[in-house]
């Protein structure tokens, strides 16, 4: 099901089908250095299931990108509820394909995911949890209009995120 169009791309809900996409970034060392390690199979399988529970129970999660050019798999965008220093909050999370990656695709589905939650939620405030050294996530939080918060501990005793919020 589509739930968004942009000017390049389609966000739609994920299926057990497109496990071979997502098992390709979210089992890539590469990919996934900023993460405590690279999902296998079965656990990239659980997160599809994950988010279809989250379509389901909050009516949003994170969605496919396809672009709609060709219809290739570009990463996945969207928005989940995350607990930060004992507060649920709104998170907008991206991964981006590697061959999609400094193209604008991550910035534009992050805008109008942002947008879909002010007016399709109503919400006031969205976030973006982010790796110190993640700088491409960092400048896509930035284009998307959030700014640096704060920095929190928040996921384990040595394990720095920052905070990038903004108002709605």
């Amino acid at each position: 099901m589509t739930v968004l169009t942009t000017e390049r791309l389609r966000l739609q809900e994920m299926a057990e089908a497109d496990l071979d996409d997502f098992a390709a970034i979210l089992g890539d060392p590469a990919f996934m250095r900023f993460y405590p390690r690279p999902k296998t199979r079965a656990e990239t399988l659980e997160w599809i299931m994950l988010n279809r529970r989250r379509y389901r129970e909050h009516g949003h999660g994170l969605w496919k990108l396809t672009r709609l050019a060709d219809g290739a798999f570009a990463g996945d965008c969207g928005l989940t509820i995350q607990r930060v220093d004992g507060v649920d909050e709104l998170e907008l999370g991206y991964h981006v394909a590697p061959a999609f990656q400094r193209t604008g695709l991550a910035t534009e589905a992050a805008r109008a995911c942002r947008d879909w939650a002010r007016t399709s939620l109503g919400a006031t405030r969205v976030i973006a949890i982010i790796h110190p050294d993640n700088l491409a996530s960092q400048r896509v939080a930035l284009n998307a209009g959030l700014t640096l918060e704060k920095r929190t501990t928040n996921y384990g005793p040595g394990t720095e995120v920052m905070i990038f919020a903004t108002a709605l």
